[in-house]
C-alpha cells in the first residue's frame, strides 16, 4: 500500500464474504483501489489476488475488529503506511438469535464491539481528513432491522439502528462539505449472515414467501447510492413496505410482525 496516485483508494471492512466482497469487486470494477480487512486472512488473499487481476492494487490487513482497540489499531496502521482513504465502507458486523436473557453475553459484547463500536471508530478516524480535503464517501452498512425493535434479536435490531441513526445525522451535518454518508439497508440477503447468526430456521430466511436478495445486487445498488450521495438506501421494493411499516405502523401491528419473521421470542 502506498499514497494513493490517480485511483481512489477504499477502506472495506468485512469483506472476506457476502455483501463486503462484492462491494469491493464493484469498487474495483469503477477504478478504486481497496484495503481489504476481516478476520479470515485466507479469504481475503483470495479475493485481492481476483481484484489485482482485474488492475487494481489490493492490500490485506486482517483483523478481528470485534476485539478492543481493534479498530484504533487498524487507523493507525493506515496512517503509518502513508495511504489516504477517500472512501471507507463500514461493512463489518454479524447478529445473534434469541431471547436477550439468554443470549451468551460475551458474544452480545463482541456484536456491540463490531457492529458499533469499530464503525464509529473507524468512522471518526477517516472522516477528519476526508473533510480537510474537501471530498470523501462513506458507506455504513445497517439492516432494515434497523426500523423496528426485533425481539428474539433484540441487542442486533438496536445495534442496527444506531447506525441507521448515525449515518443520517452525519448525512446532514457533512452537507456542503464534500464528503458524503450513505447508509445501506439490506434485508434478507444470500450471504453466510444466517449462518453466523444462527438465524437459517427463521422464517425472514427459511421461508420461500420471503424475497432475498443476492449480495451482489445488495453491492451494486449501495455502490450507485453511495457515488450519488443518496442518505438512506433500503434495497428492494418489499424490503421498502417493510421499513416504511417500522416507522408508521403502531408497534402492536409491527409485533406481531416481527414474531412471524424473527421466530419465538419468549424468555
Amino acid at each position: 500500500m502506498q499514497d494513493n496516485g490517480s485511483r481512489p483508494l477504499a477502506l472495506v471492512t468485512g469483506a472476506s464474504s457476502g455483501i463486503g466482497a462484492e462491494l469491493a469487486r464493484e469498487l474495483v470494477r469503477h477504478g478504486h483501489d481497496v484495503v481489504l480487512t476481516a478476520r479470515r486472512a485466507p479469504e481475503l488473499e483470495s479475493l485481492a489476488a481476483e481484484l489485482r487481476t482485474l488492475g487494481a492494487s489490493a492490500t490485506v490487513l486482517p483483523k478481528d475488529l470485534a476485539l478492543h482497540g481493534a479498530a484504533r489499531e487498524l487507523a493507525r496502521e493506515i496512517e503509518t503506511r502513508g495511504a489516504r482513504v477517500d472512501v471507507l465502507i463500514n461493512n463489518a458486523g454479524f447478529g445473534d438469535v434469541g431471547g436477550f436473557a439468554r443470549e451468551d453475553p460475551d458474544r452480545i459484547e463482541s456484536m456491540l464491539e463490531l457492529n458499533v463500536v469499530a464503525l464509529t471508530t473507524l468512522t471518526r478516524a477517516f472522516l477528519p481528513g476526508m473533510v480537510a480535503r474537501g471530498r470523501g464517501r462513506v458507506m455504513l452498512v445497517s439492516s432494515t432491522a434497523a426500523f423496528q425493535p426485533g425481539p428474539n434479536m433484540a441487542a442486533y435490531c438496536a445495534s442496527k439502528a444506531y447506525v441507521l441513526s448515525l449515518g443520517e445525522a452525519l448525512a446532514q451535518e457533512l452537507r456542503c462539505t464534500g464528503v458524503t454518508v450513505t447508509t445501506l439497508c439490506p434485508g434478507a440477503t444470500l450471504s453466510g449472515f444466517a449462518a453466523e447468526a444462527g438465524a437459517e430456521s427463521l422464517p425472514l430466511y427459511s421461508s420461500k414467501l420471503v424475497p432475498k436478495m443476492s449480495s451482489a445486487s445488495v453491492a451494486r445498488a449501495g455502490y450507485d447510492a453511495m457515488m450519488r450521495g443518496k442518505p438512506v438506501l433500503v434495497t428492494g421494493i418489499v424490503n421498502k413496505l417493510v421499513a416504511l411499516s417500522g416507522r408508521v405502523f403502531p408497534r402492536a401491528v409491527v409485533f406481531p410482525v416481527a414474531k412471524l419473521l424473527l421466530g419465538d421470542h419468549s424468555a
